[in-house]
């Protein structure tokens, strides 16, 4: 179990990063932040590289189409989870060509179909190093202050609805 949380905890750093990387790119204010936790996490990138990493050993087209088609359903459920339990919408792909009730997009499902190639081929085999070194008693605190985070960000948003006042305690 341990280093599934790892995988789900390293991917979700780095789409954290991709996140950064995205907003400095498109030099987009409201697309600086998008993400449930206030720790430097983004979960949807986590869960979807747990759905990737679920699918049966494949390489090259048919990962990139697959990975792709997973990463956009893990990104459709997480959105539509978002706007039904805490009234949230955590990004809004409404003006993009190919979009699907503005939760996800055919621009975005194409990316995440190169990003999953990479990530399986080049990041993974370091991210199963990490999770194989690191002691059991760092993942259990990392649980610990992960769980905290959660509950206190899903908490705030249940009951204010208020992802960028979230935002803006976090980044003012």
């Amino acid at each position: 179990m341990a280093p599934l949380l790892w995988y789900f905890w390293i991917y979700s750093f780095l789409g954290w990063l991709t996140e950064l990387a995205f907003a400095a790119a498109s030099r987009s204010e409201e697309k600086r932040r998008r993400c449930l936790l206030l720790l430097p996490l983004c979960p949807v990138y986590g869960l979807g590289m747990l759905a990737v990493l679920a699918l049966p050993p494949m390489g090259g087209l048919a990962l990139a189409v697959s990975g792709g088609l997973a990463a956009t359903a893990v990104e459709y459920a997480y959105h539509w989870a978002g706007e039904r339990f805490l009234g949230v919408r955590f990004w809004d792909y409404t003006g993009v060509p190919g979009n699907l009730r503005g939760r996800v997009c055919l621009p975005f499902t194409l990316a995440w179909g190169a990003l999953v190639w990479a990530a399986v081929r080049f990041v993974q085999p370091g991210a199963a190093a990490l999770a194989a070194a690191a002691p059991a008693w760092l993942a259990y605190l990392f649980l610990l202050v992960f769980t905290a985070d959660a509950v206190c960000s899903l908490w705030f948003l249940r009951v204010t609805g208020d992802l960028k006042g979230m935002r803006a305690a976090v980044f003012p």
